[in-house]
């Protein structure tokens, strides 16, 4: 026999083990509900007490948008930073790629812009690719793979 506290902080009770297995089904009362076994004197979740364990479900799990990969998250950042600030390198950072960034960067800056043009249309170019492949794709060549140029 069981005592719970309901949603609304009210004691229900005593009930049976297969009354809180009904009721759980019915999303009635879930693994935080707290509940009292009869005999003890203190308060559980009824996640806690062993007998129910197999009843409590695990929350469904949401599957991602169609066609989305997590591991691409940084794939439209760094497209388009690749086009608007690529003779920084700031893209190459975002995808860890931070020795081809700092070669980017240190060239643009050392040399007073001079190669930023040629790094502008290298991060360009960059860019474009990023956001022109599927996120599949994108993961195993950039995630995956490492490749860090082109």
């Amino acid at each position: 026999m069981y005592k719970i506290i309901g949603a609304d902080g009210r004691q229900y009770g005593p009930i049976t083990a297969e009354q809180v297995r009904r009721w759980l089904a019915e999303n009635r009362v879930n693994a935080n509900t707290l509940a009292q076994p009869e005999g003890a004197t203190d308060w559980k979740p009824l996640g806690a007490l062993p007998e129910f364990a197999a009843d409590l479900k695990a929350p469904p799990l949401v599957p991602p948008p169609c066609g989305a990969n997590p591991r691409a998250a940084n794939k439209v950042p760094a497209g388009v930073l690749g086009i608007l600030l690529g003779s920084l390198g700031v893209h190459k950072f975002i995808l860890g790629y931070t020795g081809a960034g700092l070669i980017m960067l240190l060239s643009t800056v050392l040399t007073c812009g001079v190669l930023g043009v040629i790094n502008h249309v290298i991060g360009l170019i960059e860019g474009i690719i990023y956001l022109t492949k599927t996120d599949d794709e994108f993961v195993r060549i950039y995630v995956e793979g490492r490749r860090e140029w082109f």
